[in-house]
């Protein structure tokens, strides 16, 4: 029993440690490794290939032809049950490389709704209070080098402010975390400045409002619930998402993302621009001009508010653990699902979700230069989840377009396909050995 109490208190020590030390520099990468095969690896197209949902394909392949999208991936849900998982077009145009279920893709945004979940999870299991201030003497994140601060309003700045984008830094004053060559020159620390390094800057400067006071969509608020992740559970961010929600899920091939096309995952798709493409100064600060999509942004430095890939297929999954429906328990409380998304209870911003409506629909949108992603839990038991490996000149618009093609067809489905590809592992027709890998990067 001694042995076990010593070995459990050095795992958490150790753990703990790992998780201070690489926090300086940003989010740790994952500590472990996830031998198991995803399911969504085990899916092929041809799965969901009914004639109930044939019209449902023709209107996603003209989406894509009308708006010049070189890949996309769908996946819905019914009743928890996962009816359809199906890849268009292509994952890499140049070597005519086609998507299937099982490629990841960039999910921008939708990342905030993990991050979210994350803390829900740590305040039901009483690790954290949304109450909680985050800076000053008394706050989660009081590290010597987040004690110095222009502006004592950040000393009431509370987690559930994060979480609702009313922190108080105003989108319109510049998202820091797009920011991080000029961070680092003004810091004078070579570029890219660290998480760290954002976080002293931004504490130099004057609150843009009180917060509480006014909502502003927030990108480095969701950065800094990283950070109190890593504080309140001991462990680096991806691996308490990991460990606390995927892996109960059955969740095996989510990941946080990384900036150059050399370092995506062997099932990743290649990112485009079917518009003018953009040249930016590279986030490395070597003075190089790349694409947006592969260098332009610190996908890394992004991590809880932006950084994470994922398929389809699994994302659907993680969407039926949190959509509060009946015939599946949901990974988080109902009263704690209803807190996320109920404006009266959560604020303007809501909790990880994008936005609500009285008709029980709750959304979550993700754009980068290259990539989209919109996860939509749809009243009457439909989830579904489309991402895209090309942007358009609609830039975070064609959410708009991409929403209405999606609620009209799937309107038109009068019966579904009696099956559930959440269960592919009772009836796989591959053999274990041919089955692609996950990315050993991790």
């Amino acid at each position: 029993m001694k042995k076990l109490v010593f070995v459990t208190l050095f795992f958490l020590l150790f753990f703990g440690e790992i998780a201070i030390s690489f926090s300086e520099k940003g989010y740790a990468p994952s500590l472990f490794t996830d031998e198991e095969v995803a399911f969504s690896l085990k899916l092929d197209n041809s799965y969901s290939d009914y004639t109930s949902t044939y019209q449902l394909d023709l209107d996603i392949q003209r989406f894509l032809q009308e708006w010049k999208i070189r890949g996309a991936s769908v996946a819905i849900s019914r009743d928890e049950k996962l009816v359809y998982a199906k890849g268009f077009g292509t994952a890499n145009t140049e070597v005519g490389e086609v998507v299937k279920p099982g490629h990841l893709f960039r999910i921008a945004s939708v990342s905030k709704l993990i991050t979210a979940v994350a803390v829900m999870k740590l305040y039901e299991n009483g690790q954290i209070d949304l109450d909680e201030k985050v800076f000053g003497p008394e706050g989660i994140l009081h590290d010597s080098i987040f004690l110095v601060y222009r502006d004592k309003s950040v000393e009431e700045i509370t987690v559930k402010h994060l979480l609702n984008h009313t922190a108080g830094w105003s989108r319109y004053a510049g998202d820091p975390l797009f920011n991080s060559l000029l961070i680092a020159r003004k810091m004078n620390v070579e570029p890219p400045a660290s998480l760290d390094n954002i976080i002293q800057y931004t504490l130099s400067r004057k609150l843009n409002y009180s917060p509480g006071k006014n909502y502003s969509y927030s990108n480095f608020g969701y950065a800094l619930l990283g950070k109190i992740i890593e504080k309140k559970s001991g462990m680096p961010y991806q691996d308490y998402v990991v460990f606390s929600i995927l892996k109960p899920l059955g969740i095996h091939d989510m990941h946080l993302g990384r900036s150059y096309f050399h370092e995506k995952f062997p099932n990743e798709v290649k990112y485009y621009d079917n518009g003018k493409l953009r040249q930016v100064h590279s986030v490395a600060g070597d003075g190089k001009r790349v694409p947006i999509f592969y260098g332009g942004n610190n996908i890394e430095l992004l991590g809880p508010a932006g950084g994470w890939v994922a398929s389809a297929p699994e994302l659907i999954k993680l969407i039926t653990a949190i959509d509060g429906c009946q015939g599946h328990p949901d990974i988080l409380k109902p009263e704690t699902l209803n807190m996320m998304i109920d404006p009266n209870l959560s604020g303007e911003g809501l909790f990880g979700w994008r936005g609500s409506d009285q008709y029980g629909n709750w959304w979550r949108t993700g754009y980068f230069g290259g990539s989209s992603a919109l996860v939509m839990r749809q009243e009457g038991g439909i989830n579904w989840v489309i991402m895209m490996n090309t942007s358009t000149n609609k830039q975070s618009g064609i959410h708009r377009y991409v929403s209405g093609m999606m609620f009209s067809t799937v309107s038109k489905i009068k019966e579904w396909p009696d099956i559930d590809l959440f269960m592919i592992d009772s009836w796989n027709p591959y053999p274990i050995s041919e089955i692609p890998l996950t990315n050993p990067h991790l």
